[in-house]
């Protein structure tokens, strides 16, 4: 039912600019706890592969990820699926174009996930970085420097932001959603409590389900923040080393001419 209602929604997700029409009122995002968040977070493989089922069963009815390529399903340090399962999981729910065959087939792990254009919502490949400067002066993402909150948290208060109220404008059906600026939102609630069965019984509730989503997006828009993390400690960890040997070198050097000055002054 509620695959359906996502494929007859008429505007995008609302997470793209100009997938509302707002009429006043203050945005509220929730500061949800990630496990990627912080300099030492990382993925949890279990949520991003909960994350790509609600995608699957759910959001890519309208929405596509063109630019994320279905091979990196099997990536360490992201969704994590063996080799056999990405084969599978692309040639049962994807099919694209082969201009050699002129024709469609089966998705292939070679292939990126397709674009999704039937109803004009917006791709997902990188909304979670397009969003991550909700709060603040445009694009500058204050609240995520300051508070840690970013994309994930905007499109996870999003999805649970619907509060059952409704009105219809130019002959379109608006949301009211306390988490979309104006305060109303042209796609129709596309989550709801128990809306997908997860296969390892975790929770199944609206936040829950919002959240997993979300962070799948999250690794759409940054399959290598892991790899990039690591990095990034071994530089800082590097130039710390590099800066106590170089402190040291220049007291061994200067040590002589320092306490050949003293022994000037004091005569």
């Amino acid at each position: 039912m509620i695959k359906t209602l996502t494929l007859s929604a008429a505007v995008a997700l609302g997470l793209g600019a100009g997938s509302a029409m707002a009429a006043g009122g203050e945005s509220h995002v929730e500061d949800f706890a990630f496990s990627f968040e912080g300099p030492f977070g990382s993925y949890d493989q279990f949520q991003l592969q909960r994350g790509l089922q609600i995608f699957t069963e759910v959001c890519s009815g309208c929405h596509g990820l063109r630019y994320v390529p279905l091979r990196t399903l099997g990536d360490p340090g992201g969704v994590g699926l063996p080799e056999d399962q990405v084969r599978a999981y692309a040639e049962q729910n994807f099919e694209v174009f082969d201009p050699e065959l002129d024709d469609t087939r089966p998705a292939r792990p070679t292939d990126n996930f397709p674009a999704n254009t039937g109803v004009g919502a917006p791709d997902l490949s990188l909304m979670a970085k397009a969003r991550a400067g909700f709060h603040g002066p445009y694009g500058l993402g204050i609240n995520q420097v300051v508070k840690g909150m970013g994309g994930p948290e905007y499109i996870a208060s999003v999805l649970s932001g619907y509060t059952g109220e409704e009105k219809e404008e130019a002959g379109v059906t608006l949301y009211e959603n306390h988490a979309f600026p104006g305060g109303w939102i042209g796609m129709a609630p596309p989550l709801e409590d128990g809306s997908v069965e997860y296969q390892d019984g975790h929770q199944n509730d609206l936040h829950h389900l919002a959240q997993d989503v979300a962070a799948f997006l999250m690794w759409a828009a940054e399959p290598k923040m892991m790899a990039r993390k690591q990095t990034g400690l071994v530089a800082v960890l590097f130039l710390g080393l590099l800066t106590v040997l170089l402190y040291l070198t220049n007291k061994r050097i200067w040590a002589p001419v320092k306490k050949r000055a003293k022994g000037e002054a004091a005569e």
